[in-house]
């Protein structure tokens, strides 16, 4: 006898993977043809009409750059890890997560989100310092995204014996306990209406666990 729940889970979740990855692609490249066919049929001599259905034709290419984009990335991080050749060195956390703030500043700025880091100033840890910061960024994109305006996000960093802890805390609207499992899945949404309104790809919480996976890490969500 063999135990093969793990392999059925794994088939079951690449069977999810292609299915959604099939609809988040299919999505915007109809909206792309409708509209094309539209002008083609006369709307692009309305000038009102015409600008208006380039400017929905512009935004949806730019959603499949994104997924692309994310989907490339989400790859490479993937083989990095399975082959152990993510290249890490010693460096200071405290200016990685400085960074991934003032980044996101503007962001925060236009929501009235204010961003604050709680660090020790000289924090060594091995890492892919690139890598850190996006999964960081990753995370307070969607803190941002999530959160009402005028509210806090706060990072902060404790030691946790040989390991260090990243907390990215929001008091958004939160996430019911039956989803927390799950958020870390390519293209797992909670409120799929609502995180396609944000512009979110479905894939940054992916790529924020194949980044902690590859430095040896784990990462949850309360």
């Amino acid at each position: 006898f063999h135990n093969i729940t793990r392999l059925k889970q794994l088939e079951n979740m690449r069977r999810d993977f292609v299915a959604n990855v099939s609809h988040e692609l299919k999505t915007p490249i109809t909206s792309i043809t409708g509209f094309v066919e539209t002008l083609r049929d006369g709307a692009i001599n309305d000038p009102e009409h015409a600008s208006r259905f380039l400017n929905i034709i512009a935004k949806n290419a730019a959603r499949l750059h994104a997924i692309i984009a994310d989907l490339l990335a989400l790859s490479k991080i993937e083989q990095d890890e399975g082959s152990g050749s993510l290249p890490l060195r010693p460096g200071n956390l405290n200016d990685v997560l400085k960074t991934a703030i003032t980044l996101c500043a503007p962001q925060a700025e236009e929501k009235r989100v204010t961003l604050s880091l709680s660090c020790p100033e000289t924090i060594a840890v091995t890492m892919n310092a690139d890598l850190i910061e996006q999964a960081v960024m990753n995370l307070l994109d969607n803190a941002i995204k999530y959160s009402e305006p005028g509210s806090p996000v706060v990072v902060q960093v404790t030691r946790d014996g040989d390991a260090v802890m990243i907390a990215v805390q929001d008091v958004g609207c939160g996430i019911a306990p039956e989803h927390l499992p799950r958020v870390f899945e390519r293209f797992y949404r909670v409120d799929k209406a609502r995180s396609r309104e944000f512009g979110g790809t479905g894939l940054g919480l992916s790529i924020v666990k194949h980044i902690v996976n590859a430095h040896h890490g784990s990462v949850s969500a309360q």
